[in-house]
């Protein structure tokens, strides 16, 4: 079983009707009728399938990252393809936020709106979120905390709770102690080979029959309850991220595939599509990684070995596209608070923003964890996150969807240029 090009219109099609269906249903959202469809249709088909996915989200992570291990073969190659991995999802997150600042501030989104930082959400969030909630505790963690909490105390409470950095170390131990003792454990690899075939089936599987569906669910509700309403008032905001993740899409992403994999953008995007689709339609990196394994592996021809360890570390660490919301939101509510940001503090915010898509990445709701992180460390209050709260949801879909697609981009980079690095090797002996 494939993910083909039958599959990826399906998809698109069933998103383009779920924004056209829950705009239109936005204007009526107020009637009672349109509230049940909401609920008992959309969003349970929605539910559904996104409950599949996360289904298959931890056995999918561990299996394929224990294979991956194996069949990289050798610990200093698998070190060696863990640096560089590394190195270019931290490059490509401090160009995004870079990208984000410079054209928040060509743009201006937050000038004359002033007024914005007086409203209920801003008090609100202040209450819920700041003062006492789980969002001030976790901005308090540290990153030397992160380190500590990349081995699990307990290997059942970091799958129950999907702790996707100590599956991952988890899963990089138990492949080096099958390198290391490969002569008797040939059995549990095929064991893990047969396993994934499994797992792999019925991912494709819930593709196949409740993709388009689900991706309809999730987007119709998703613009029921927003809309386009939120966005006239926060338009040229809205406009600044969206215009940020399509340079960082074109032209980063663009590039390294272009010049750095040797392979055509556009064949890229043609390949990668069912997994982007969904990407849009969940806002979730973590549900959407069976679709994006898959898809990597199968259609962009991404070896399994290298495509197992680099999407589900990207899927963890890799947050351009969070990076890129951060860096507009705190020019955006920087001219809010008539402050301007020096060199310094912009250079700051590049830092810690980088810094913080590994520190907070076990954190739920990273992407406003990291933000309030951000606008503390340059003098400016994390409670007029409220403003932008109305239209996240959006904004969400599409940065999630650059997110994944980062990390498909960096896993075929890695995978080219190690097969090029091994075919020099083959051709000098």
């Amino acid at each position: 079983m494939k993910v083909g090009n039958k599959l990826t219109i399906q998809i698109i099609t069933a998103l383009i009707l779920g924004i056209i269906v829950g705009s239109v249903f936005n204007l009526m959202a107020d009637q009672a009728w349109v509230q049940w469809i909401d609920r008992y249709i959309f969003n349970v088909v929605g539910q559904l399938f996104l409950n599949m996915i996360f289904m298959m989200v931890v056995p999918v992570v561990f299996i394929s990252i224990v294979l991956g291990v194996v069949n990289v073969g050798d610990p200093k190659m698998l070190g060696g393809i863990g640096i560089k991995t590394l190195a270019f999802y931290l490059v490509t997150t401090a160009l995004a936020i870079t990208i984000a600042m410079t054209v928040a501030n060509i743009l201006n989104p937050g000038e004359g709106q002033s007024p914005l930082l007086d409203s209920d959400e801003v008090s609100e969030y202040r209450e819920t979120e700041l003062e006492g909630g789980a969002t001030g505790e976790a901005i308090q963690q540290g990153f030397d905390q992160t380190l500590i909490n990349l081995v699990p105390t307990n290997v059942l409470e970091a799958m129950s709770t999907q702790n996707m950095l100590q599956i991952i170390t988890f899963a990089i131990f138990i492949g080096i102690a099958m390198i290391a003792i490969k002569d008797k454990t040939t059995g549990l690899v095929t064991l893990f080979e047969q396993a994934n075939e499994v797992v792999m089936w019925i991912v494709l599987a819930i593709m196949k029959y409740f993709a388009a569906i689900g991706a309809f669910g999730l987007v119709a509700t998703a613009f029921v309850q927003a809309g386009f309403g939120a966005i006239q008032q926060l338009g040229m905001y809205f406009l600044c991220v969206l215009l940020a993740l399509f340079i960082h899409f074109a032209i980063v992403y663009g590039s390294a595939v272009q010049f750095l994999a040797k392979k055509s953008f556009i064949w890229f995007i043609r390949n990668f599509a069912p997994a982007m689709g969904v990407a849009f339609s969940t806002s979730s990196s973590s549900a959407v990684l069976p679709i994006s394994l898959e898809t990597a592996q199968e259609n962009l021809k991404v070896r399994k070995s290298i495509s197992s360890f680099v999407q589900p570390l990207g899927s963890t660490i890799n947050m351009d596209g969070t990076a890129i919301m951060q860096g507009v939101a705190t020019v955006f509510i920087a001219q809010l608070s008539g402050v301007d940001l020096t060199i310094m503090q912009m250079i700051t915010v590049v830092i810690i923003a980088t810094i913080a898509s590994i520190g907070t990445a076990g954190v739920p709701g990273v992407g406003l964890v990291m933000l309030a992180m951000v606008l503390t460390a340059v003098g400016l209050d994390p409670a007029a996150i409220g403003i932008i709260i109305g239209i996240d949801r959006l904004l969400d879909m599409t940065r999630t969807m650059v997110n994944v697609t980062g990390d498909a981009a960096i896993a075929l980079v890695i995978n080219e240029q190690q097969t090029r690095r091994e075919e020099a090797g083959n051709s000098r002996t």
